[in-house]
């Protein structure tokens, strides 16, 4: 794995020439430091702001049966789930919580940095995990490029760039690989493809931003309890947003109406197909 670059300061003329438009990924290591988030985001203020709120929370299992490959596992309130990371809770995840719709207030906490990127500014979202929580490796059903801002704990990414796929285990008609690839510890006698893929790793600290490209592998370890948000523009490009349109329209609806008519038949039928 090769290290992330890290850069201490950088420009909107910077970011564009070096990263963005070689997509390239970047650790941003000062970017937040003037956010109201970056002293204020902590387990005290979620419980304080938005305690009581429902969140949906996903764990390590794959979908089985007719379920869909994005069901919540469980539901409670965010203070409870903040108070089960505290204990230990390391499974259950809060993926994807859409700042906008349930806690508004959060928006005066953060703003949209000037480096050239168009972003969906209705779609800022939380994510939030316990120690050694960790989420399998996939890539964004939208393909957006992604600023990934971190708050609290550490936490360890790895990367692979789109033209890695056919090494990463990809599961037919999902946007994940088999879920028992492990990239920190990797099984190379069962997966053995996993050699030859090349990505890249860091390790976030609080106010950190990593700058994932468009279509980008990731898989995550939460090393402490600890949360981020995802600041996303769509992409740009005419067959990218082709792709997109027919991930969430095609791919994915394709795979619900399997997984109902078919159950587990259909999954492990992609399981095998992967594997192959």
């Amino acid at each position: 794995m090769k290290p992330i670059p890290r850069c201490a300061e950088l420009d909107k003329q910077q970011f564009q020439k070096r990263f963005f438009t070689v997509r390239q990924p970047v650790v941003m290591q000062s970017l937040t430091q003037q956010w109201p988030a970056c002293r204020k985001w902590n387990l005290d203020y979620f419980r304080r702001v938005a305690g009581d709120k429902i969140v949906p929370l996903y764990n390590s299992e794959p979908a089985r049966g007719k379920q869909h490959q994005h069901a919540a596992a469980a539901h409670m309130p965010l203070a409870r789930f903040i108070d089960r990371l505290e204990a230990g809770e390391k499974d259950l995840r809060m993926f994807f919580w859409q700042i906008m719709k349930e806690a508004p207030q959060l928006i005066d906490d953060f703003e949209y940095p000037n480096l050239g990127m168009t972003f969906f500014k209705r779609l800022p979202v939380l994510f939030f995990a316990g120690r050694n929580a960790r989420v399998n490796l996939h890539f964004d059903i939208d393909l957006a490029d992604i600023l990934l801002c971190h708050f609290g704990g550490p936490k360890t990414v790895y990367l692979f760039a789109p033209d890695q796929s056919e090494n990463l285990y990809r599961v037919p008609f999902s946007f994940s690989s088999v879920f028992d690839i492990d990239i920190s510890q990797p099984d190379y006698d069962r997966f053995p493809k996993l050699r030859q893929a090349r990505g890249f790793k860091t390790t976030l600290q609080h106010g950190e931003v990593l700058y994932i490209p468009s279509g980008y592998w990731h898989y995550v370890v939460y090393d402490e309890i600890s949360c981020s948000m995802s600041l996303r523009a769509l992409p740009g490009a005419f067959h990218d947003r082709a792709r997109m349109i027919n991930n969430i329209v095609v791919i994915r609806t394709v795979d619900a109406v399997m997984r109902r008519l078919f159950g587990d038949r259909w999954i492990r039928r992609n399981l095998a197909r992967a594997l192959s």
